[in-house]
């Protein structure tokens, strides 16, 4: 049997997932040239980037259409949300990513709701609203704490977990009447707040199959000790181990294999990632959110360990072969420390200039998220998550020591990061006494 002859991949994005999944082209044998589209800082140091916003779909139709692409990868879930592998099928040109209606179930949290309760996958139980009154009356009678969360995308900013009714008030009124999150907020869901240990599973989704990848774990708040502000994610590692065998295996029977399922008998042809965020609790495994694309900083803990070439499952999945593909994972742990700009998720400086290591190790992975480069060359910061310090170790401990090390190399003037990445499941490995 032939090879098939090398492709001309486009990636869509500009942030630290993209840079991953553009280092993982780079070193795959079924890829000849990548280009991004914008692309970042790093990802210009790596490859092509051409400047096309990732909302711009005729925009970016357009640029694969013109460079002969072969295949898309669809990093953020805006594109998807407009509809960016629709109009590239419509052309012809395979992409990695769902359709609009399949994107819906990151796009719409009160349509995700539905198909979770409809087809009885586990979750907490929600109410939802568009007009203020209704919504401040429900609250009258709800237990404290409990989870708001704006319908629509958000940039990962759309969801409040209050403490009590009057912060539970406050983030009513400042949805659904100053509207801080526009259209987006206009429906929303008032949530259970579920009460556990969080984590993810990434599965690759092609119809009704799909491949599991390895667990991980994010830390989203900003600070240590899961304090402070809910962010896109400060760090992550993987495996997480608080996902025995017996508890992958329930979530698979009560939670994975339903929502493939359900996604397909609602007409749904999915065919890419779908990431399941769950709640641990003592009840067991329930869905807190869909999200139709790689999380980040998961993608830089996740990627790094698979052994099998994360390009082919792309592609199989676009090509509807996915089952064709064994998935090999590598033994070794990832961690990843993100490198924030200080006052992020607010306001933050833009524009540092950035020093960077001279040698990046073996076992470490520099992946740029908000960087740019100037007209000059030099490396400016250009976001609140800055960079993803990642790094493989034979323990947790080695990895996110590494990581660490890897993270302290780099300088600009508002570095900020946590301290404390996988903390918790370096307690549980401790030995007691």
């Amino acid at each position: 049997m032939s090879q098939p002859q090398p492709l001309k991949v486009l990636i869509v994005g500009s942030g630290g997932r993209e840079h991953v999944i553009v280092q993982a082209a780079l070193a795959s044998p079924l890829v000849a040239e990548v280009i991004a589209a914008p692309g970042n800082g790093g990802m210009a140091l790596d490859c092509r980037c051409l400047p096309v916003a990732v909302e711009d779909v005729t925009g970016l139709v357009a640029l694969a259409v013109r460079e002969q692409v072969g295949f898309v990868i669809v990093g953020p879930e805006l594109p998807l949300s407009l509809g960016l592998v629709d109009a590239l099928s419509a052309k012809g040109i395979p992409a990695f990513g769902p359709r609009a209606d399949g994107a819906r179930l990151e796009a719409s949290k009160i349509f995700t709701k539905r198909l979770l309760l409809k087809h009885h996958i586990p979750t907490g139980l929600a109410a939802e609203f568009d007009q203020l009154q209704p919504a401040l009356d429900y609250l009258e009678t709800s237990a404290m704490p409990i989870v708001i969360k704006a319908d629509g995308l958000a940039a990962g900013k759309g969801v409040v977990v209050a403490n009590d009714l009057p912060e539970a008030q406050a983030a009513v009124r400042s949805m659904l009447e100053s509207r801080i999150f526009g259209a987006s907020g206009a429906r929303l869901l008032i949530e259970e707040c579920l009460f556990g240990e969080e984590t993810s599973i990434h599965l690759i989704v092609s119809g009704r199959d799909y491949v599991t990848l390895p667990t991980s774990q994010d830390h989203k708040r900003i600070g240590d000790g899961d304090t402070g502000p809910n962010t896109g994610g400060m760090g992550a590692y993987s495996p997480a181990e608080l996902v025995d065998d017996a508890l992958m295996a329930r979530i698979d029977r009560e939670i994975v294999r339903p929502s493939v399922d359900a996604i397909a008998a609602e007409g749904m042809d999915f065919r890419g990632t779908l990431y399941i965020g769950l709640m641990i609790t003592r009840d067991g495994p329930k869905v807190i959110e869909f999200n139709a694309r790689f999380g980040d900083p998961e993608t830089q803990v996740l990627l790094p360990r698979l052994e099998t070439d994360p390009i082919a499952l792309m592609l199989a999945a676009a090509q509807g072969r996915l089952a064709q593909v064994p998935l090999k994972v590598r033994s070794e742990y990832a961690a990843c420390v993100v490198l924030a700009s200080r006052g992020y998720p607010g306001d933050y400086p833009k524009g540092e200039p950035v020093s960077l290591p001279a040698t990046i190790g073996e076992h470490e992975r520099l992946y740029h998220a908000g960087t740019r480069r100037d007209d000059s060359g030099r490396v400016l910061t250009n976001g609140g998550r800055v960079f993803g310090a990642t790094a493989l170790g034979s323990t947790l401990a080695e990895a996110t020591r590494r990581a660490y090390a890897l993270g302290a190399r780099v300088h600009y003037p508002s570095k900020y990061h946590r301290t404390d990445i996988g903390a918790k499941q370096l307690r549980r490995d401790a030995p007691s006494g």
